[in-house]
């Protein structure tokens, strides 16, 4: 298995703060049959600030650490950005996911998504990168208004959802908003966004028996082959994106 999404490197962002505890998770995401870990420190976000330079030979460093360790886990470098105003003209020096190929990840403040935001999406798009939003589930103003991802996503882009939020470790809010999006064919990716080797980590196989029990397991096995066409740099597929219904989701029918 892939995780596309996690905070492995040590002493970067909120995630694993040394090395001991990026091995711990590493351990952890082996004994739940992850053999892929991409790694996306926080970047732009107000707080962390983690370019291409810095992350590659900490990637380098990881890999070689884990393998002395006798871990079997390839950890892959990836960035996860806050979009800002001068990502479009600033996507060639940023880190795609695996490092090669076009796929970057794209995060929204957690309580808007800035108006500037469809036009952004298209720029990249234009300049050749392939915008993958992440957490869409946990973010307020998605959560108002659902057919913002839905636009995004009938333009080109793609979404990941956190595998913690479909068990309803951030709520029963966000745990039915994730699997209306999942019905409504708005997800194509799940990822832990692992922070830890403990409380925010790897939580796949509770994650995917509800969601093949509640959409059948085509959907899991859907993204499982999405993260490998990710890593590889192909063309991930998915079915055309539906409108939710948000009158269904704030209870009201």
């Amino acid at each position: 298995m892939i995780d596309i999404h996690t905070h492995i490197l040590p002493g970067v962002d909120d995630g694993a703060q040394s090395m001991e505890e990026a091995v711990a998770m590493a351990e952890k995401a082996h004994e739940a049959g992850i053999t892929t870990i991409v790694a996306t420190p926080h970047h732009q976000n107000g707080s962390y600030i983690n370019h291409r330079h810095s992350i590659l030979p900490a990637v380098d460093e990881l890999n070689e650490t884990l393998k002395k360790k006798g871990i079997p886990i390839t950890v892959l470098p990836g960035q996860e950005t806050r979009i800002y105003g001068e990502m479009a003209e600033d996507s060639d020096e940023l880190v795609p996911i695996s490092g090669t190929g076009h796929y970057l990840f794209v995060e929204f403040p957690h309580d808007q998504v800035p108006r500037y935001a469809t036009q952004l999406l298209y720029d990249l798009q234009m300049r050749g990168k392939k915008p993958i939003i992440v957490h869409p589930e946990r973010n307020a103003a998605i959560q108002d208004e659902p057919d913002k991802l839905y636009q995004f996503v009938k333009n080109g882009a793609l979404a990941q959802v956190t595998t913690d939020s479909l068990i309803g470790k951030f709520g029963s809010t966000v745990e039915r908003f994730a699997h209306q999006l999942i019905e409504a064919d708005l997800i194509h990716f799940a990822a832990s966004d692992a922070h830890d080797a403990e409380v925010r980590g790897f939580s796949f196989a509770r994650a995917w028996k509800k969601v093949e029990k509640q959409h059948g397991s085509s959907v899991t096995s859907g993204w499982e082959e999405n993260a490998r066409r990710l890593v590889e740099g192909q063309q991930v597929v998915g079915n055309p994106p539906q409108h939710v219904r948000k009158k269904k989701f704030l209870g009201l029918f």
